[in-house]
């Protein structure tokens, strides 16, 4: 079993307020299932208000873990729960947490190779079992989708069968290390699949075994200017972003 390092891994509507000058920043903490939203809209916000977004995108886990150190941020996008545990340390405001997005899950395997059959849950367990490696994130970074395949593995009953093969990648995309040939076959958030030149997405996983994690977002404790997180909040609201989200793999969620 291998364990990778970190690969390297449209637009909001802004309410019509402006607060800050150019010179300011929000620092943004975010998951990295997000990135490809996050971006066009970030850029947008940026040249509606002149104030500048620097983003850090690591998985839900480790950024937590820095919060919970001490890191200093102005808005945070991680999973519901993260937020709400975070509210409850004093680390994000009481009643900041806006549910902002959902992306399930699904199979990228590398351009021009073989598409697997993964239409039903069978075809999908018989796809891993015949794959000569699988990649997907190792759940002891704190990656949603790593965790979740890790007990889906468990699951369906493959996980001693797909231990040798398994590529496990610490953050990044999982769809790079099946573009570059280290794994035949690929299991990450779509969002995370799409923009990745080199590799294809097959599917999403079966409903029956899908699983759909929520981003949410929530003002820091300590943010220097939480006036201009809410607007980036707001910037994720409407059709427009709506519209960026589905492009990017994601869909608005649920709020």
């Amino acid at each position: 079993m291998r364990i990778l390092a970190p690969a390297l891994g449209a637009m909001g509507v802004l309410a019509a307020t402006t607060f800050a000058p150019a010179a300011d920043e929000i620092k943004v903490l975010h998951a990295g299932a997000f990135t490809q939203v996050m971006r066009p809209i970030a850029w947008d916000f940026e040249g509606r208000t002149g104030n500048k977004v620097v983003t850090q995108r690591d998985t839900v886990g480790a950024l937590t873990k820095r919060i919970e150190g001490g890191e200093a941020f102005d808005l945070a996008i991680l999973t519901p729960a993260a937020i709400d545990g975070l509210v409850t340390k004093g680390r994000i405001r009481p009643g900041s947490r806006t549910n902002l997005a959902q992306v399930g899950v699904g199979i990228v395997v590398k351009e021009g190779a073989p598409r697997p059959d993964i239409s039903t849950v069978d075809a999908f367990r018989n796809a891993l079992l015949q794959a000569k490696s699988v990649a997907y994130i190792d759940p002891q970074a704190g990656g949603s989708s790593g965790i979740y395949v890790a007990a889906l593995l468990e699951r369906l009953g493959i996980a001693a069968q797909i231990k040798p093969k398994s590529v496990l990648v610490h953050g990044g995309a999982v769809a790079d290390h099946v573009a570059n040939g280290e794994a035949e076959i690929g299991i990450h958030q779509i969002s995370e699949i799409l923009p990745v030149a080199g590799a294809v997405l097959v599917g999403a996983l079966p409903q029956e075994i899908q699983n759909y994690t929520t981003y949410a977002a929530g003002i820091g404790s300590v943010s220097r200017d939480p006036d201009a997180a809410a607007a980036l909040i707001r910037s994720f609201e409407g059709e427009r972003a709506a519209a960026v989200m589905r492009q990017k793999g994601m869909a608005p969620a649920s709020k």
